[in-house]
């Protein structure tokens, strides 16, 4: 294990000021970047499914005032989608301030403190995860009422599904963006084309889908509760979720990235602003009811096109999108892990990069708690999505409050409106997210408030056991002027061969004096190898001395490791090194036949004492290649 002194936070580049060059600017790390166009079909899944859903749940909050209710559906549209200009322009600058990445956790870090920062990241990484597992339930219950045979292997085909995603992403979010390219482009073009049909159709309008289904629609109500526009207004900002997506993953961009991302992220605003307005506008024109079993995006669609192809490309293209908008998570929960590991919060291993500029540790550390999820919920989407939204509404306001700190703070021209208005989105997502957090509470998001200081202490142990080694290393201090000290190497043999002359050569050229050691059993047949390897090893002379090391039980590594420490009390100025000589076969299937010795004694070892472990590594090779050797050192 390693540890690093906590990195300052990289000070972006603000209006008029140069963006810094992006650390793949070359070609050959460009072409594992995204464009904007690619950023939109890899980090946009998540907003531009999410109007499957969206208008749909505005709708069920409404329909408890009856068809007086529905009335009101698209006014509480046109407030999300306000809500969603607010947001979009927030994260344009949030890009522009923070081109590293992070979204609500950079913005916090700067402006509103570590703590604050902390609960900014779990409430996304809680966000991601579920949006994950969320995603692939829907896109499978969709395949499911097409093919009802298919329920009972609903949770292996969400396990399939998942696999796939994480396959794709393993290969590169550029890989991503290609391969989710024109299910995107379908699904796009195919609600807007029902919109633009649904707004000029002028004959009957069709019911097949609907037909036979109970309505879901209240009775008897005249008026409308400002708790019940607002349950609404909070149901219809899941519609919202995934609009951060851009803004923590900037550094996936190519150069310059900041610019890629802002166009990628009012893309966005856009196309899912003209949908989410545009469905609502439908609903009220061909005055559609909620009904049982038929999501209102299908009643949509079958109102604009009628019962036909159209109408099947369209459920098709929802089921696909749906299924994939998991994407959205791999794309922007990788990097800011590793933006979160580069603080000293998470183990550093998820800030490590593959050849590709993928973060795989933090790729395969969420599809393995999704898969976890996945099983929990035996694939059933009602059980999740009573969990889902809540940590993003969390992040939105606190990303919104530090932006109000950030220009009050640095006060271009025009801050106080800019200002002004992030205060407003940090009021309407603070009021969402206490909303869906009251009405859903006992559906199941009392876990997140569970969840969400938990993850927080787990961020909190690991920052504080990194600034511990930290200390124990001294990192930040000039160390003393490296001394040559005496080195004992020892090594562990058990009979002569070409292994055991390579290991002592080895061991000759490190230290400047070397014991061997074998361990003895009070046993006839292991008295009889021991005094053979001592004739032997007499006959064959090395100049290196032989020491047996007694033991009563059949143990081989703890013999070893009390001589060590032995040898390290008699020689407290003496560097102390075991090299413990192994094989490596030429073939994988062959590590089946080795005994393992070698990782049982450097096990003891380590554990027992602060000697230096050498694993020297001899490659068997065919006859005609020589023999090559391979050293491996661990403190």
């Amino acid at each position: 294990m390693t540890a690093h002194a906590e990195n300052p936070t990289t000070i972006a580049p603000g209006p008029g000021r140069e963006e810094p060059p992006d650390a793949g600017a070359g070609a050959a790390g460009d072409r594992h970047k995204l464009t904007a166009l690619q950023g939109l079909a890899a980090l946009s899944l998540d907003a531009m499914a999410s109007v499957a859903y969206g208008p749909e749940s505005i709708v069920l909050v409404l329909a408890a005032a009856g068809a007086y209710g529905l009335g009101f559906t698209l006014p509480v549209t046109l407030a999300i989608a306000a809500l969603l200009a607010v947001l979009v322009a927030s994260y344009r600058q949030v890009i522009a301030a923070f081109p590293d990445g992070g979204g609500s956790y950079a913005v916090a870090k700067r402006h509103l403190g570590r703590r604050t920062s902390l609960v900014a990241a779990a409430s996304l990484i809680l966000d991601y995860v579920l949006n994950v597992a969320v995603s692939v339930t829907a896109g499978v219950a969709a395949l499911t009422s097409a093919f009802p045979e298919l329920h009972g292997e609903r949770v292996w085909i969400c396990l399939g599904v998942l696999v796939l995603v994480t396959a794709v992403n393993l290969r590169g979010v550029v890989d991503s963006a290609k391969a989710f390219l024109v299910p995107t482009a379908l699904f796009v073009g195919s609600v807007l084309a029902m919109i633009t049909v649904g707004l000029f159709r002028d004959g009957p309008v069709s019911t097949a889908s609907a037909a036979g289904h109970p309505s879901a629609l209240g009775e008897g109500a005249t008026a409308v509760g400002a708790l019940l526009l607002l349950k609404a207004f909070a149901a219809g900002c899941s519609a919202l979720t995934g609009v951060e997506a851009v803004a923590n993953a900037v550094p996936s961009f190519r150069a310059p990235a900041a610019r890629r991302a802002q166009r990628t992220e009012v893309a966005l605003g856009a196309l899912l602003g003209v949908m989410l307005i545009g469905l609502s506008v439908l609903i009220g024109r061909f005055h559609l009811q909620p009904v049982e079993g038929v999501t209102v995006l299908a009643q949509l669609a079958d109102a604009s096109f009628g019962h036909n192809t159209a109408f099947y490309v369209v459920q098709f293209a929802t089921m696909v999108l749906l299924a994939l908008a998991a994407n959205t998570s791999f794309g922007g929960l990788p990097v800011l892990t590793s933006l979160l590991a580069r603080d000293n919060h998470l183990p550093h291993v998820f800030a490590l990069k593959a050849d590709r500029q993928v973060h795989r540790h933090g790729v395969v550390w969420l599809a393995l708690v999704s898969a976890a999820l996945l099983v929990f919920s035996g694939g059933d989407t009602n059980t999740l999505v009573p969990l889902f939204a809540i940590g993003v509404f969390v992040g939105f306001t606190i990303c919104q409050v530090g932006m109000v700190r950030h220009w009050a703070l640095h006060r271009p021209e025009g801050w106080q409106t800019r200002a002004a208005l992030n205060g407003f989105g940090a009021l309407l997502t603070g009021v969402s997210a206490v909303v869906v957090t009251a009405t859903r509470f006992t559906e199941g998001a009392w876990l997140i408030v569970l969840a969400l200081p938990l993850i927080v202490l787990a961020f909190e142990k690991v920052h504080r056991a990194y600034a511990e080694i930290g200390e124990r290393l001294e990192l930040g201090r000039v160390p003393q002027a490296p001394q040559r000290s005496r080195s004992l190497v020892v090594v562990p043999v058990s009979g002569l061969s070409l292994l055991t002359c390579r290991a002592l050569t080895a061991a000759r050229s490190l230290g400047d004096e070397v014991l061997a050691v074998t361990v003895t059993h009070p046993t006839p047949e292991d008295r009889q190898a021991v005094e053979a390897l001592r004739r032997d090893w007499e006959l064959w002379n090395p100049g290196v001395e032989l020491v047996e090391l007694s033991s009563q039980t059949r143990t081989l590594g703890r013999p070893v490791s009390a001589y060590v420490r032995k040898l390290a009390h008699t020689h407290p100025d003496a560097q102390v090194t075991v090299l413990i000589p192994e094989t490596e076969p030429a073939h994988l299937w062959q590590r089946l036949l080795q005994n393992q010795r070698g990782s049982v004694v450097a096990h003891a070892v380590r554990r027992d004492t602060d000697a230096v472990i050498c694993r020297l590594r001899f490659r068997l090779t065919t006859e005609s290649e020589p023999l090559a050797d391979r050293v491996s050192t661990a403190p």
